[in-house]
C-alpha cells in the first residue's frame, strides 16, 4: 500500500520548538550528590544488584532445576580435578593450588556472579601466564644447590616452589583488585577492546605456549628455562639441544595416554547422542595411570616424573611479602583484562542463547572477588574455562547452583582422595592438556576464513599471534591491543567519500556510484563520509569535497582576492588622476566582479553527517571553514542528518553565530533537499515554507 505524508520542512530550531526541548543541564557536581544519595528502597537495590544469590535463590525451582544442576555439578567438578592439576602444573606451583582454584572461586562466584552457565576456574591462557612470570622472577639459576651424592649442582625445588607460590598468590591477588577496581567505576567497557580475531589469535598462541611448557614432562627431560622477549623461540631451543637426553618410558606414557584420550573422546561424542551425560574420561586416565604408576613403581624403576605429595585439607589464607606485589603489577593488569575478557564473552554468549543478560560490570566485579580471596588461598589466577562450561550446559546445569555441587566434589579431593595421588606421573597430565588443546591448534583455520572475509581481521588475528609467541602472554596482550586501535584510526582515516542522488519518486538517497537508477538533485551536492570526522581526518574531508564536488574554492578565492586587489589597484589609479585634476582616461579597464555565483556552480551542499557520531574541535573547524569559504562564492552549506549529541558539541564549539544559526542544520536529508530548492522555485514567497509531499511504500496498513 502507498500513503502520502504532509508535512512542513523543519530545521533544528522549529525542531526545537515543537518539541519544547530541555535546556537543563544538570551540574558535574549535583549529579555526584544524586548519585551518592542513599535510601531504603536504593539500597535494597544496590544490595540485590551486587550479590545476585539473594535474588535467584529464594525464587530457586527444585522441581526443575535441581537434578540438572546435580549432574551437571558432579561431571564439571570431576574435570575440575584433572584441570586443577594440570594447570597447575603449568604454572609451575604444586598441584593443590590448582585445586585451591577449583574451589573458593568457584564458590565466590556462586554467591556474585550474573552468570547461570559458565564455569569459573583455572585456565590454560591464565597458566601460562604465570609461568612466564614465574620463569622471569624465580628461575633455576636462583635455587641451584650443591648435591653431594651426584657430585653436581640441583634446583632445590622446595624453596623454588615456595617462592613461586608467593608470586602466583601476588599476582592473583592484585589482579583481583585491578578488577573490583574497575567494576566499581563501571568500567567494563574495557572488554571492547579485546576483538573476537584479537582473542582468537591471542588464545592459539597461549596454546603454543602450554604445549611448549610442557616439552619437559613429556620427554622427561631438564632444559634452562628462559624468560623475557623472544623467550619462546630461546626455550625451544634449549629443548632441541637436551632432547637426545629424552626419557623412553617418560615418553611412551605420554604417548599411550594421548592416543587413548583421542581415541575415547571420538566414541564418547558417538554415545554423547544416546547417554546425556559424558563419560569422565580425563579423570579415568588420572586414576588408572595413578594405580599402573604406584603398581610398577615408575618413580623408582624407569624414572617417570610424578606429581608428587598432595597435601589434604585446607589451609589458613596468608599474604605474600610487599616487594613480591611491586614486581607483579603490569602482570597483574594484563592477567586482570585477560581473565575478564574471556569470562564475559562467554557468559554474553550463554546468556543470548538462553535468553537472559549478564552485567558486565558485575561480572568484573565477581571476578575480582574471585581472584582476590582465592589468591588469599594461594590459588592460580581463574577465568572461565570453555570445554568446563560446554560440559555444565550440555549435562543440564541451568543455575549458579553447580558451582556449590563442584566445589563438594572438589573438597572430597582435597581431604580424602588427593593424597593417593603421589605417584600420578606428570606425562599423563601432559597428555590431558595438549588433547584438551586440540581445538585451540585447530583455530589456525581462521586465517584462510579471514582472509575472505575480512583481511584487516586477519591481520589483527595474525599479528595477536605472532606477537603473543614472541613477546610472551603479558606484553603480546598490550601490544596487540595496540595494534587493534591503529586498525581502528587507519580504517577511519580510509573512509569512503560519496556524493549521493535521489531515488526516483523517493525519499531515499544512495550513493551515485553504486546505483545506475539514482540521479543528482539539479543544482545540490550532497557530501557523506563514512567515518566520523576527527582531527586525523578532518583535512582529508575538506580536501575529498573539493575533489568529489569538483569546486576548488580555495583556488577560486584566490582568483577573487587577486581581482578584487587589481580593482583597488585600478581604481586608486583613477583617484590619483582626479586629484592631479586630469581628465581620467576614457580607455581604463574597469573590473566587475559578479555578485552572483557561477551558474556551474550547484545552489547549495549539503553535508550528510549521518555517519557521525562526534566531533572534536578540529572537525568543527573544518565545518566552520567548509560553510565560510563556500559561502563567500555563494554557495550555501547546509547540514543534515545530524545527531542531537553533535548538534550539542557544534553549539558547545561556537559552530552557530549571528550569521550561522540551527536553521543551516536538518534533521533528514529530504528536508535539507526540499529547503535548497525552495528559495529558487518560489521567489515570490520571502517566508516561503515547502510542504514534503511523497510516498511511501510499506507492508503495513497504518502510519
Amino acid at each position: 500500500m502507498d500513503y502520502s505524508i504532509h508535512r512542513n520542512v523543519l530545521h533544528e530550531e522549529a525542531v526545537d520548538e515543537m518539541a519544547e526541548r530541555s535546556r537543563s543541564n544538570i551540574h558535574l557536581c549535583d549529579q555526584i550528590k544524586q548519585s551518592m544519595r542513599c535510601s531504603g528502597p536504593r539500597l535494597k537495590k544496590c544490595i540485590l544488584h551486587k550479590v545476585p544469590i539473594i535474588k535467584w535463590l529464594p525464587r530457586y525451582s527444585i522441581r526443575d532445576n535441581a537434578v540438572g544442576d546435580l549432574v551437571a555439578g558432579v561431571s564439571t567438578g570431576i574435570m575440575h580435578i584433572s584441570q586443577g592439576i594440570s594447570y597447575a602444573l603449568i604454572a609451575s606451583i604444586p598441584s593443590v593450588y590448582g585445586l585451591y582454584a577449583s574451589f573458593y572461586p568457584v564458590l565466590i562466584y556462586t554467591i556474585f556472579g550474573s552468570s547461570r552457565h559458565v564455569s569459573i576456574g583455572p585456565s590454560s591462557a591464565l597458566s601460562v601466564m604465570v609461568r612466564g612470570l614465574t620463569d622471569r622472577l624465580a628461575p633455576d639459576s636462583d635455587f641451584m644447590v650443591w648435591d653431594n651424592e651426584t657430585n653436581s649442582s640441583v634446583v632445590d625445588t622446595d624453596s623454588q616452589d615456595e617462592r613461586s607460590t608467593q608470586i602466583n598468590s601476588a599476582v592473583t591477588i592484585l589482579a583481583g583488585i585491578f578488577q573490583i577496581f574497575l567494576g566499581l567505576i563501571h568500567f567494563g567497557v574495557v572488554v571492547s577492546f579485546l576483538s573476537d580475531p584479537l582473542v582468537r589469535g591471542y588464545i592459539t598462541a597461549v596454546g603454543f605456549h602450554t604445549i611448549l611448557s610442557q616439552l619437559g614432562n613429556i620427554f622427561g627431560i631438564q632444559y634452562v628455562k628462559h624468560s623475557g622477549l623472544v623467550a619462546f623461540i630461546y626455550n625451544l631451543i634449549e629443548v632441541c639441544y637436551v632432547l637426545q637426553q629424552t626419557n623412553i618410558a617418560n615418553l611412551l606414557v605420554f604417548i599411550v595416554t594421548f592416543v587413548c584420550l583421542l581415541i575415547a573422546k571420538k566414541l564418547n561424542e558417538l554415545l554423547n547422542r544416546k547417554i546425556t551425560i559424558p563419560l569422565p574420561l580425563e579423570l579415568l586416565a588420572v586414576i588408572i595411570s595413578t594405580v599402573i604408576s604406584w603398581k610398577f613403581n615408575f618413580k623408582e624403576t624407569f624414572d617417570v616424573k610424578v606429581v608428587g605429595k598432595i597435601p589434604s585439607g585446607l589451609q589458613p589464607p596468608t599474604f605474600p611479602p610487599a616487594s613480591t606485589f611491586v614486581q607483579v603489577i603490569g602482570d597483574a593488569f594484563a592477567i586482570a583484562v585477560v581473565s575478564f575478557g574471556m569470562s564475559i564473552s562467554m557468559a554474553q554468549m550463554f546468556a543470548l542463547k538462553f535468553g537472559y543478560k549478564v552485567d558486565s560490570n558485575q561480572e568484573l566485579l565477581a571476578m575480582g572477588l574471585c581472584n582476590f580471596i582465592g589468591g588469599t588461598f594461594q590459588s592460580l589466577a581463574v577465568s572461565v574455562s570453555v570445554s568446563r562450561s560446554m560440559v555444565q550446559v550440555n549435562t543440564g546445569g541451568k543455575t549458579q547452583l553447580t558451582g556449590i555441587v563442584s566445589t563438594a566434589v572438589i573438597l572430597v579431593v582435597l581431604f580424602w582422595i588427593g593424597v593417593h595421588l603421589t605417584n600420578l606421573p606428570k606425562a599423563v597430565l601432559s597428555a590431558i592438556i595438549c588433547v584438551s588443546l586440540k581445538g585451540t591448534v585447530k583455530q589456525l583455520k581462521d586465517i584462510p576464513e579471514l582472509w575472505k572475509k575480512d583481511k584487516i581481521d586477519m591481520a589483527i588475528w595474525l599479528v595477536s599471534f605472532i606477537l603473543t609467541v614472541l613477546l610472551n602472554p603479558d606484553m603480546g596482550l598490550f601490544a596487540s591491543i595496540g595494534f587493534s586501535i591503529v586498525t581502528v584510526v587507519f580504517r577511519s582515516q580510509k573512509p569512503k567519500y560519496s556524493l549521493l542522488g535521489q531515488v526516483k519518486d523517493t525519499d531515499i538517497y544512495r550513493p551515485l556510484e553504486d546505483y545506475d537508477q539514482v540521479k543528482q538533485v539539479p543544482g545540490i551536492v550532497i557530501f557523506r563520509s563514512s567515518a566520523t570526522i576527527y582531527f586525523a581526518n578532518a583535512d582529508m574531508y575538506q580536501d575529498a569535497l573539493r575533489k568529489k564536488s569538483g569546486i576548488d574554492v580555495t583556488k577560486i578565492l584566490n582568483a577573487k582576492m587577486k581581482l578584487e586587489e587589481k580593482k583597488k589597484k585600478l581604481q586608486k589609479k583613477n583617484k590619483k588622476s582626479k586629484q592631479g585634476d586630469m581628465e581620467p582616461e576614457k580607455d581604463i579597464s574597469v573590473i566587475d566582479l559578479d555578485p552572483e555565483p557561477s551558474h556551474t556552480f550547484p545552489r547549495a551542499i549539503i553535508l550528510d553527517l549521518s555517519l557521525v557520531s562526534f566531533l572534536d574541535t578540529m572537525a568543527v573547524k573544518a565545518l566552520k571553514n567548509i560553510h565560510r569559504d563556500y559561502g563567500k562564492i555563494g554557495i550555501e552549506v547546509i547540514l543534515a542528518c545530524c545527531q542531537p549529541l553533535v548538534v550539542d558539541r557544534l553549539q558547545r564549539l561556537d559552530f552557530f553565530s549571528d550569521k550561522v544559526t540551527k536553521s543551516c542544520v536538518f534533521s533528514t536529508l529530504h528536508d535539507a533537499v526540499l529547503y535548497c530548492q525552495s528559495p529558487y522555485e518560489r521567489e515570490d514567497e520571502v517566508n516561503y515554507c515547502p510542504s514534503i509531499k511523497y510516498t511511501l511504500f510499506s507492508t503495513c496498513n497504518t502510519v
